[in-house]
């Protein structure tokens, strides 16, 4: 009990300094992530007249699960078909907002001469709003119903997921410490099979699991499922090179699709609560007055570089996604304060060794201030936007104030609607195969070959390596080569004319081609030393893959029970 003690001590004082903050908080009616840093505060050592925490380790391996959960957390908010459903009008937006504000932090620490690093890493914590500082702001202003509300929380579903991909990239670069661009595509690629594959394979079996063990899950037994799925992607995520909340992450999205999701949203928040709060705590804890006052120049500066930054960087991002100028301005408004990936990226920046011990305390000063300004930077944007209509050219504003996203679509062609859903669906097809192909073949020569090495002669274990994973991948393969090519729709646009024609015999042939590749590649393995031998070899699976009625009915089984996961949660509302 005497090696607890300590722990235990900290763990009291966190919650009792969180629970009265949050209290009191609540009572000013601002929001509760401001009172868990001013606890976090008080319970530091940096303050001299409180009782502080004594075992910062445990605090700080507290605080790594509790991001942990809060990704998990947002996983299961997440899902792709929402997405895909938005259009093109938040993914625009979101990508103009943060590259516009990841330049802007970058030259902002530029000008205070700080390390390459730190001004990376300013950039991207500025390049992320407050989903939810945001959402409780809507709320107690009423706004939640309004138009550009609906796209600035939109724009905030597309930023968390390319934070993630920004904490990815920045953890790749804190590794190399240096600026590769060729790295940096490597690591973009990799996280893309990686997505790929664990969201395909994943919502393959987990909904499929759940369902068969329903008659078995109460509510204990499905928040520890859900959490063993959490903490086991967390490992496989860390194994991959990622980063743990990555992981979690990536579980959260997969379980988003199920129809248990939120059953397990529910069942999480407790846990989600209680180790988000430590987090947050632990932010308070790294602020230094001292520090602060010494940087109290750097601190203005960033605050004005957010508030500036966010409003015209916003707008322009909002325009070009075809907003008009007061739905834009609108939008940029709300969008003037940085939050909790601020204080992740922060952390990841200090774990990784590669940030300033100065950077932490700055972010979170910024971030309380900020925070505190949203409302009142949510109010101004009508009476800003009508300074703004008076002061530009009325030409200017009658062409700004067209929604251009809005315009009428009526005259487009059938047959190029028909093409473009054609031509998106053989992309899916080819993306979600090959990744799986690739996936079963390092499989194969990482574990299979090793155990077929002690069940074969010594020059069996290429052919039948080979041969076993061929057999593999024989249903993504069919589906690489005929997958989505016998349709209503196909016919109809080769009936239309040489046009379409030539189209669909491209896409046809680079079908061919790929399944061809992967083919050879086997073919290579088991009989590198005879290339007649080979080609016939790979012109005769080739032919049986594609005229293989039993590949058919197993491929399209697979592809309508994946189907039928993806849209069980729908069915069910």
């Amino acid at each position: 009990m005497s090696q607890l003690e300590p722990l235990i001590a900290d763990l009291a004082l966190i919650l009792i300094c969180a629970g009265a903050m949050t209290l009191l908080f609540k009572s000013l009616k601002q929001p509760i992530v401001l009172g868990y840093i001013v606890a976090g505060f008080l319970a530091s050592p940096n303050m001299p007249y409180m009782p502080s925490v004594h075992d910062m380790h445990g605090i700080h391996l507290w605080s790594e699960i509790g991001v942990i959960f809060l990704l998990f957390a947002l996983g299961l908010e997440f899902s792709f078909k929402k997405i895909l459903k938005m259009g093109a009008v938040p993914i625009i937006a979101a990508l103009a907002i943060i590259l516009g504000m990841m330049y802007v932090g970058a030259c902002t620490g530029e000008l205070f001469g700080w390390k390459q690093m730190d001004c990376i890493y300013l950039g991207g914590m500025l390049a992320m709003s407050s989903t939810t500082i945001i959402f409780k702001a809507f709320d107690d202003m009423g706004l939640r119903q309004e138009r550009f509300a609906g796209l600035v929380l939109s724009v905030l579903i597309i930023e968390d997921i390319l934070a993630i991909v920004l904490m990815v990239m920045l953890s790749t670069l804190a590794v190399s410490k240096e600026f590769e661009g060729s790295q940096m595509l490597d690591s973009i690629l990799q996280l893309g099979l990686y997505l790929v594959l664990w969201f395909t394979v994943g919502l393959y079996f987990i909904p499929m699991a759940l369902r068969k063990l329903k008659p078995l899950m109460n509510d204990e037994t499905l928040l520890i499922t859900a959490l063993a799925l959490c903490f086991g992607m967390v490992v496989a995520a860390s194994s991959a090179g990622f980063s743990a909340a990555f992981g979690a992450f990536v579980m959260g999205s997969i379980l988003a699709e199920t129809v248990e999701a939120e059953k397990i949203e529910h069942l999480v928040a407790p846990v989600k609560n209680l180790f988000g709060a430590i987090f947050f705590v632990s932010v308070g804890m790294m602020v230094d007055v001292a520090l602060i006052i010494e940087y109290i120049v750097p601190i203005v500066s960033i605050i004005a570089a957010v508030i500036l930054g966010q409003t015209l960087l916003s707008t322009c991002g909002f325009l070009l996604s075809g907003q008009s100028l007061k739905t834009s301005m609108q939008c940029s408004f709300s969008l003037t304060q940085i939050g909790e990936f601020a204080f992740i990226l922060a952390t990841l920046g200090t774990s990784l060794g590669v940030t300033s011990d100065f950077l932490y305390p700055i972010v979170v000063a910024v971030s309380v201030f900020t925070t505190f300004t949203t409302p009142y930077m949510i109010r101004p944007a009508g009476p800003a936007y009508a300074v703004v209509a008076r002061v530009l050219p009325a030409r200017w504003v009658a062409k700004l104030e067209r929604d251009t996203d809005e315009d009428d679509e009526s005259a487009s062609d059938e047959l190029k609607q028909m093409w473009k859903s054609n031509f998106r669906r053989f992309v899916f097809v080819l993306l979600i195969n090959s990744v799986l192909c690739i996936a079963l073949m390092a499989l194969m020569l990482y574990y299979g070959q090793p155990l077929i090495a002690g069940i074969v002669p010594p020059g069996w274990v290429h052919p039948v390596t080979a041969l076993v994973a061929l057999v593999l991948c024989s249903p993504f393969l069919w589906m690489l080569m005929r997958y989505g090519s016998d349709n209503p729709e196909v016919d109809r646009l080769w009936e239309s004319g040489a046009r379409w024609r030539v189209r669909l015999t491209a896409c046809g042939l680079f079908r061919l081609f790929l399944t061809a590749v992967f083919v050879s590649y086997f073919v290579d393995y088991a009989i590198p030393w005879n290339a007649w031998l080979a080609m016939f070899a790979l012109v005769a699976i080739l032919f049986i893959i594609y005229f293989s009625s039993a590949l058919e009915k197993h491929s399209s089984k697979m592809v309508q029970n994946f189907t039928d996961n993806l849209s069980a949660r729908e069915k069910m509302g």
